[in-house]
This record gives C-alpha cells, structure tokens and sequence, in this order.
C-alpha cells in the first residue's frame, strides 16, 4: 500500500469478422456467334454479383452476446433498493466477454442478449464479489497510515497498489497503536440486482 486518500467514490459494479476477399477470375471467349458472346459476358456479369452477395452474407455481425466478443452495454447495480452505480450519463461499459474483465454473474446475466435488449438479473454473493471473509479483517500500524487523515469509524480510505490501482478499505476501529481495517469489498456478501441493455456487439 504506497498511496492512501480518504473520501468516497462509485464502486464500479464490474469492476468483425475479416474483410471478405473475393476474387472472380473470368473471361469472354470470342465466338463467331455475337449471341453467344453477350450470354457468356451476362453469365460473367451474374457471377460476380452472386459472388459479392456470398461475401456480404460472410461479413454477420455478431447476433448475440457471446465469449469471445466485445460488447457495450448500459447497466444500472442497485444493491437493497439503492441504486450503487450506473452507467447513465457516461459512455457504456465495454467488455471482451470471457476475459475476466466483470464478475462471474454480469458475464453470465447478458450471455446471449441481442443487440438492443434489455434485461434485469440477480447475481449471487458467490458469482459477485465473494461472502465476507474474516481474514481480511487487519489490524494496520497508525505509523504505516497518512498522518494528515483523521480517522474514524466508518470511513473509508483508498489504498494504491503497486500497479497503480485502487482499492476501499474500511476503517472499523481505532485503537491506541493500530486501526483494525476491512479489506473486504464493500459489495462483499451482497446480492446484486442489474438493470443492463446491450447496446453493440462487435
């Protein structure tokens, strides 16, 4: 823990196909019969239309949400009744589905949504952020904490890591020479209800 701030911020809840090539090799023979000639041109002609018509049905957009692709959606968390955090207002969240990005239960809830659907699902604590775990309930040295920060009971102070990411503790008591401190995520333990709407799947 290098960095620590006090305050309070929004727990982030969760946190084409190749260019068709298409080569059509052809040619007109020369015939003595001029009706001839203009069929296989026209034959030539039609060839090349089927042609691009397959390579366009080649290029689908994806249909649905799957591992493997990247989509956008707009989602609201509400956590018993209280609305935690929302995209509304802000850019859409965008993910690679099956790379780790969000928690198990938000992959899971848009897995098969359509481009433009909405949906409302429940996550576990289990496919969310974990059951409250005791251990990492720490007691901390005063002398390793900002001496600047007046502590108290119930704040939450933000810890850096050494990659340069952030994240919430809670200060749970003070003592004379420690603060006993809650490293659990905040979300720890609770049942989240999502409101999302895929909004493109590339």
């Amino acid at each position: 823990m290098d960095k620590w701030t006090a305050g309070v911020k929004n727990i982030p809840c969760i946190y084409g196909p190749e260019p068709y090539n298409f080569k059509y090799g052809g040619y007109v023979r020369e015939m003595k019969n001029n009706n001839k000639k203009v069929v296989l041109l026209f034959s030539t002609i039609f060839a090349v239309v089927l042609g691009f018509a397959a390579g366009a049905m080649g290029q689908t957009t994806p249909v649905m949400v799957a591992k493997g692709e990247t989509v956008q959606v707009n989602y609201t968390l509400t956590v018993e009744g209280k609305v935690i955090d929302s995209s509304k207002g802000r850019q859409p969240l965008e993910i690679k589905v099956g790379a780790h990005q969000v928690i198990p239960g938000f992959e899971k809830g848009i897995m098969g949504m359509k481009i433009g659907e909405k949906k409302s699902f429940t996550v576990s604590p289990e496919e969310g952020y974990g059951r409250v775990n005791p251990k990492a309930i720490l007691e901390v040295e005063k002398s390793k904490l900002p001496k600047n920060i007046k502590l108290t009971p119930g704040m939450t102070l933000y810890g850096t890591r050494a990659d340069g990411k952030s994240f919430p503790v809670k200060v749970v008591k003070i003592k004379k020479d420690t603060v006993v401190m809650d490293f659990n995520s905040p979300l720890a333990g609770k049942t989240l209800n999502f409101d999302v709407e895929v909004v493109d799947i590339k």
